[in-house]
């Protein structure tokens, strides 16, 4: 009988993560791998680390040393972990650099590592030594073309890429097509993300994601598809398309108007009652996608929009597009067509050469644009960006301030925002149960994690995955309460109740 081999998957950062933590789970469960939930019961800690703001990278630090302090207790006697491993996008992005500066971990795997993820634990438990990847800007892995890039043959987590064995345990499935990523859900969760395309082809000033991402590169449709199948079987509900830029799908396939198509296809899976999709560029947005976010049943007018600022100059210097006034009547196109549409950004401040007027602009800009969330964060320079090369930098100190200064008025706004849907109807996807705050689900223009809340209030018996209609009747910062009116499209009534 094989010897039992047992892994916890630490996850940080943002959904993409989360869907390739899933990919490795299924890669190392079909190898005989015993996935369990807490480090402290593993044999071997893997992390999923993120590598994008010098915040999430601390974190992720953070969260190999603590898998390092269990090792350690190990060694004692009081737990099992024998091994901590990095993978993730801080791993892919520094490499060697990171292995020597955090000699605590005692592997560090590039994405080039992950379809022979097993031999790799198993070389590191066993006390062997797999060198840490030489980081190399990925953007140089694919043609220049997009429409070269859907044969090359680079590794690309969550794609279809190699051919899954035969006679997978229960609860692993390929997720799409015969040569498809394996999946092992990690939690029980009625939402799940899905992949659209990985990479970036823009080359905003402030971010280095691309070069450890690479350039863009969609997934087939029937691959993506097939996994919202293969979801919508493990009890799935609610689908969220993640990429870095989701309005790009289908540039490298010949359609750049493909996910229009696709959307309809997804929304018609049986069993599954809401589509959402992250990560819009407002550049990129077009009449026809409008169209299909707010007027396809089962589709959430949910819009994304990566604004990052709207000074039109600060704009420029991030190589970027727009300002405040065509911003705005994008809002108003999108609440035209649907007036409860709900839409979040995320916004920089203290990029430099942002002046005061500057600054001013962008408050102009979120007072007006009635945004459902926003998060705010503080200029930073990033390694290997063109701006971290800039002059005119902003004092971090004035950077502090003026966090703490939009920071507050977006807290302000969210919640009128949220104060304005009182009255509405709305339908929400139950999340979960918990004893301090009852039921908990999100409407439409609530997206996990990222964005509030709506608490329910009810006498029938509720449990995580069920959609109901509600009435929002009082708002608590960006959360709603909303007393619910129908279940399932089962209206509640006392009789129903019983």
């Amino acid at each position: 009988m094989p010897e039992r081999r047992t892994v916890a998957l630490v996850t940080l950062g943002c959904a993409r993560n989360e869907v390739d933590s899933e990919e490795l789970a299924g890669r190392l469960a079909a190898d005989g791998w015993e996935l369990v939930e807490e480090a402290a019961d593993a044999d071997v800690a893997v992390v999923n680390t993120c590598g994008f703001v010098e915040a999430a990278k601390k974190d992720s630090v953070d969260a190999l040393l603590e898998a390092n302090d269990l090792k350690a207790a190990a060694r004692e006697g009081g737990g099992r972990t024998q091994a901590v491993v990095a993978v993730g996008c801080m791993a892919e992005r520094y490499g060697k650099e990171l292995a020597e500066a955090l000699p605590e971990a005692d592997g560090v795997l590039g994405f080039d590592d992950y379809s022979d993820i097993s031999d790799r634990l198993q070389t590191i438990l066993s006390g062997g030594i797999h060198a840490a990847h030489t980081p190399r800007d990925r953007r140089k892995l694919l043609p220049i073309s997009p429409a070269e890039r859907q044969a090359a043959e680079v590794a690309l987590p969550g794609h279809a890429q190699d051919t899954p064995p035969e006679d997978l345990p229960e609860g692993i499935a390929p997720a799409s097509g015969p040569r498809a990523p394996l999946r092992r859900r990690l939690d029980s969760s009625p939402v799940a993300s899905v992949k659209l395309a990985s990479g970036c082809d823009r080359r905003c000033s402030f971010c280095a994601i691309p070069s450890f991402r690479g350039s863009f590169i969609s997934r087939r449709p029937s691959d993506v598809l097939g996994e919202t199948r293969w979801l919508a079987e493990q009890g799935v509900k609610e689908i969220m398309l993640v990429s870095e830029n989701n309005t790009s799908y289908g540039k490298d396939l010949g359609d750049i108007r493909l996910l229009e198509t696709l959307l309809p296809e997804l929304a018609a899976v049986d069993g599954i009652e809401r589509i959402r999709v992250s990560y819009l560029q407002p550049a990129e947005m077009r009449p026809g996608l409008i169209d299909v976010l707010t007027g396809t049943d089962k589709v959430a007018p949910y819009f994304d929009l990566s604004f990052q600022h709207s000074a039109p100059g600060v704009l420029r210097s991030m190589r970027r597009f727009g300002g405040t006034d065509s911003f705005l009547e994008l809002l108003e196109t999108i609440r035209t067509k649907a007036p409860q549409a709900g839409a979040r950004s995320n916004f920089i401040v203290g990029f430099p050469g942002e002046s005061e007027s500057d600054l001013a602009e962008l408050e102009r800009f979120i007072t007006a644009a009635r945004l459902d969330a926003i998060g705010v964060f503080g200029y930073s320079d990033e390694d290997g960006t063109e701006a971290a090369s800039y002059e005119d930098k902003v004092d971090p100190d004035e950077v502090a301030e003026r966090l703490a200064r939009v920071s507050r008025l977006a807290e302000e706004l969210t919640a009128q925002r949220a104060e304005e849907r009182v009255g509405e109807t709305v339908r929400v996807l139950v999340d979960r149960i918990d004893d301090e705050d009852g039921i908990v689900g999100r409407a439409a223009h609530q997206a996990p994690e990222t964005d509030g809340v709506t608490l329910l209030s009810t006498d029938q018996e509720l449990s995580p995955g069920r959609m109901v209609e509600a009435k929002v009747v009082s708002s608590e910062g960006v959360d709603l309460v909303a007393e619910v009116l129908s279940v399932d499209g089962a209206e509640c009534t006392e009789e129903a109740g019983r």
